[in-house]
């Protein structure tokens, strides 16, 4: 039963008091055991008699469920103490009248009570739990918000006369009767003051109740002692003589501010403090440019001197052609919390494109996780810092928040912090979002949701130290808007009264946070003003001592190294990496392989696979030879169980788009899964395939981010066609191609896309080769097309063997999973490496050749298919390059050398003549391949989109395409 039961039970009751048979026996029952009894008199309700009664007392909700009992911090009050005294409820809960007494004050238990009353309060109750967020003051610039007629006591029928009436309070946390103008008080403490709360979308009423008793229990307040509001100021006091410091001495410089946002320095702090506090040893950050120097300054710990040396830009000669702007740089360090726990801090490198970095933090944060065994979540966090407008208006938010509870994804909860400037560049919310906050979009999990005035240091306190705790006892996600102003334009050069002329008089006319605090403490008695004024000072001089040595000639740049996990990896030139041999026996080959068709007693195959897995050990058995998908998991088995930790992610990963893989088997019976890659040994490392949503650039940033700290791992994202990566263009350009030149991170990530043209239309047929091409300069990624089973095998475990790690792209097979001529033998496994460029075993002389074809990928097969049609075998030469990038000019010269001087030879392709390699290949080489050889080429006409949408048509080119190739036109 709730509030709007109650009528009913007036009724029923009501007919109980004429006369107890009027109602069922179970209501008699339940009026006789639970004490209910006819009252002494009615009593005037607004002016009517009403014969209503009070229900008995409810049993208070039940705890939620048992978590790790989280480790007490000594500034959180006793729940049952508020934190300040009560704050003064808004007119007209004024009057000072005693409280009224017998009929209508305080009745004896179980007399008759005005329960339509009872219910307006009960329904005012929730309102303020449900809206009452939209009337607290969040906004340090006062701008008016509405104001919903249910918070208003008056909209419910009550007057002056009932203010002081007591009613049941019993369902909340403390008193379990309270006035109206108590309740009144109460409630607008709680929800409407500094801190707006969205929680009562959560579907638990286990989680609703945890939040509620939290935040009623001391009216959502926090106690601070005196060391805590000190450092607080002291926070305040770095962040605001940083930026002034900075404008001084670097004027015109962009910095992109933090300016009227500065309570994110002592919130940050805070956090890490509560993490170390929790037993969080990993904290990884990230966030766009808006304040990344105060935070690297004041929360990560990079010395000012260096973040002055990038101001100063003396070291050009370091930078030219790479490196990146101080305000997208990370830094990573460790840090000693106050109880004496030591932390790691990452800040994540970050590009303009501010929100695609969230899933890339919270990669590297689960490869963290997994690499230290903590599969409980508990020792690392995840910290993104957002800007009110990219929050609202990119899309890979969404992405971010839908993946954070997935089984391949979750991180045991992330703390997204919103820093609501309440403007984007010179876009306003109205023209920015349909939503009313910025935050709507989180509502889709089942999360809360606070508002904070970020002028109110220690409402910001309390709503961090709210968000930490839910964390820990829930390990979801958490979003914090922090309400703030940019007291600049979107940088240091840019003007914002042109486009903000009334917003900006207002901010104007603000103090500081840091002076406002002060006021504050001083008020209160907590700190005197000559305190204040000597940690100013010493942060003053500590800065212009940092600034000093910044200018020194004597500066010596910190070295960015390649340590911890990353030792013994490197990047630079292909060519400074040695191949290696990563063939393995073939015994082991054969166990690894039919270890792989075994399943537990009791489980049922779905009779296809069982088909399959047959053939399998057909193949271990040396019977058959190799298709794709054998080899592809044997280079799996054959790393794990060498170490090599395995995990591959994407669109139908498990079973594989093409219906090939069939890595996750399921029972036809009960529906129980079974890897059997995950049973080859005792001591095998572990292999994880999950599907992936339905996304693209939030699931690879993700496995960037992973890369990035699993150096050791393959790391695979496969998308369910190639053709679907361009939705990823911006992780692709911005993190995985660039990242080495522009902050000297290194990746080993591998991307697996089906690419062919096979008549399936534009959207099904190119992985887009010649844009990764495009991307290709000075050895920063692998771009290859492997032809057989043997070559993927060799290539994957290339990528782990060698300590060379750069991003390797893959263009896979579709038709060609089952081409019965793409086959390998298990001796083409067991030894031999990854070949560049392969050789035409029917010619090998080349000087024989009447025509030399070079190709890649699928258009090979078709071309040697046509060749034995036309019984060309001895005339035409088919060579298949296989690594287009980084270039394979030896293995060329190598293969091509006993070609003439003069010999033609000609590129053949499926793609238009704008796509694909050959456009690449040709500024590169020029007309004249390896300066001897003429190089013309053959491909479909230049095109605007990639293949037609007709099969027929389709048929038609290809026919065409391979006539021409092999000189029959």
């Amino acid at each position: 039963m709730n509030s709007q039961s109650l009528n009913y039970i007036e009724q029923i009751y009501s007919d109980y008091l004429s006369n107890a048979e009027n109602v069922s026996p179970e209501w008699r029952q339940f009026f006789q055991e639970n004490g209910w009894r006819a009252a002494t008199d009615n009593v005037a309700v607004n002016g009517s008699q009403n014969g209503s009664a009070e229900p008995p007392a409810a049993t208070p909700p039940p705890p939620p469920a048992n978590a790790p009992p989280r480790p007490q911090t000594a500034a959180s009050p006793p729940p049952e103490t508020a934190a300040e005294p009560l704050e003064a409820p808004p007119q007209p809960f004024q009057s000072k009248s005693p409280p009224r007494v017998g009929g209508e004050g305080r009745p004896a238990r179980g007399d008759v009570q005005l329960v339509a009353l009872q219910e307006r309060v009960d329904q005012l109750i929730r309102n303020h739990r449900v809206r009452g967020h939209i009337i607290a003051r969040l906004d340090p610039l006062k701008q008016p918000r509405p104001q919903p007629p249910e918070l208003d006591p008056a909209y419910y029928g009550f007057t002056e006369a009932d203010y002081d009436r007591v009613f049941s309070t019993r369902t909340s946390y403390g008193p379990q009767e309270r006035t109206l103008r108590e309740i009144v008080g109460w409630l607008r403490n709680t929800y409407c003051r500094f801190i707006g709360a969205q929680f009562m979308h959560i579907d638990d009423l286990s989680v609703r109740q945890w939040l509620q008793d939290r935040m009623e229990s001391n009216e959502n307040r926090i106690h601070l002692r005196r060391d805590e509001q000190l450092r607080i100021l002291r926070k305040l006091t770095d962040a605001v003589i940083f930026e002034e410091f900075i404008q001084k001495k670097f004027l015109g410089a962009k910095s992109f501010s933090l300016e009227g946002a500065e309570s994110l320095i002592p919130l940050l702090d805070m956090a890490v403090e509560d993490a170390g506090s929790d037993g969080v040893e990993e904290i990884v950050l990230a966030m766009a440019h808006r304040g990344r120097l105060n935070v690297l300054a004041n929360v990560i710990g990079k010395d000012p001197r260096q973040i002055f040396r990038e101001f100063e830009d003396v070291d050009s000669e370091q930078h030219i052609g790479r490196g990146d702007v101080k305000y997208h740089l990370g830094y990573s360090s460790n840090r000693r919390t106050a109880n004496g726990r030591d932390v790691h801090l990452s800040l994540c490198f970050n590009p303009s494109h501010l929100e695609f970095v969230n899933t890339v933090a919270m990669g590297r944060m689960r490869a963290k996780q997994d690499r230290t065994g903590d599969r409980e979540r508990r020792k690392g966090l995840t910290l993104t810092i957002h800007g009110d407008a990219a929050f609202a208006g990119e899309g890979v938010v969404q992405e971010t928040l839908n993946m954070s509870e997935l089984p391949a994804y979750t991180v045991g909860g992330t703390i997204h912090l919103i820093v609501n400037n309440q403007i984007g560049f010179t876009t306003t919310p109205q023209e920015g979002r349909s939503s009313v906050y910025c935050t709507d979009v989180a509502k889709l999990l089942q999360i809360p949701i606070f508002h904070v005035n970020g002028e109110h240091p220690e409402a910001v306190a309390q709503v961090l130290r709210l968000a930490m705790d839910f964390r820990y006892k829930f390990q979801r996600d958490i979003v914090i808007d922090m309400y703030c102003y940019r007291l600049r334009g979107h940088n240091e050069g840019d003007e914002p009264s042109f486009t903000q002329p009334l917003l900006y008089q207002a901010i104007e006319q603000r103090k500081s946070v840091r002076k406002g605090y002060l006021d504050h403490l001083l008020e209160l008695g907590g700190v005197s003003r000559q305190e204040a004024e000597q940690i100013a000072e010493e942060r003053q001089a500590h800065l212009e001592r940092e600034l000093a040595s910044a200018r020194s000639e004597h500066f010596v740049p910190q070295q960015d190294m390649l340590n911890k996990v990353w030792k013994g990896y490197r990047g630079g030139k292909e060519s400074e990496a040695p191949d290696i041999d990563t063939g393995i026996d073939r015994t082991r080959l054969s166990q690894l392989l039919e270890a792989q068709t075994y399943v537990p007693e009791g489980f049922t195959v779905h009779p296809k696979i069982k088909r399959g897995m047959d053939r399998r050990l057909e193949m271990a058995h040396g019977s058959v030879p190799l298709d794709w998908a054998a080899a592809e998991s044997l280079a799996f088995a054959s790393l794990a169980t060498q170490g090599y930790p395995v995990r591959l992610t994407g669109q139908d990963v498990e079973r594989g788009t093409f219906s090939h893989r069939h890595a996750v088997l399921h029972d036809v019976k009960n529906g129980a899964t079974f890897m059997p890659l995950n049973h080859l040994s005792e001591d095998q490392a572990v292999v994880e395939i999950f599907n992936s949503p339905l996304s693209e650039a939030g699931v690879l940033a993700f496995e960037y981010g992973y890369s990035l700290d699993s150096p050791d791992a393959l790391v695979m994202w496969e998308a369910q066609f190639g053709d679907f990566a361009n939705a990823a263009q911006v992780v692709i350009d911005q993190f995985i191609a660039s990242a080495e030149d522009k902050w000297r991170r290194l990746s080993g990530l591998v991307l697996m896309l089906p690419h062919g043209f096979e008549g399936q239309g534009p959207e099904h047929s190119s992985a887009r080769l010649e844009r990764f091409l495009l991307l290709a300069a000075e050895d920063n990624m692998q771009v290859v097309y492997p032809t057989t089973p043997a070559q993927v095998f060799h290539l994957l475990r290339r990528q782990m063997l060698r300590h060379w790690r750069k991003p390797l792209v893959v263009m896979t097979p579709k038709s060609l999973l089952r081409q019965k001529d793409c086959v390998s033998s298990m001796d083409d496994l067991a030894s031999g490496q990854f070949e560049r460029v392969i050789s035409d075993p029917k010619i090998p002389d080349l000087s024989k050749a009447e025509r030399i074809l070079l190709c890649t990928g699928k258009v090979y097969y078709e071309l040697c298919q046509r060749r034995e049609e036309l019984e060309l075998e001895k005339d035409v030469a088919i060579l298949r390059v296989e690594q287009l990038y980084p270039l394979p000019t030896k293995a060329l010269e190598k293969a091509l050398a006993t070609a003439p001087d003069g010999a033609q030879v000609i590129w053949v392709q499926e793609e238009p003549e704008n796509m694909g390699a050959w456009r690449f290949l040709r500024c590169h080489y020029g007309d004249n391949l390896l300066g001897r050889l003429p190089m013309t080429c053959v491909t479909r006409p230049a095109s605007a989109s990639p293949a037609t949408g007709s099969r027929s048509a389709h048929v038609w080119e290809q026919n065409k395409l391979i006539a021409e190739a092999l000189g029959e036109e």
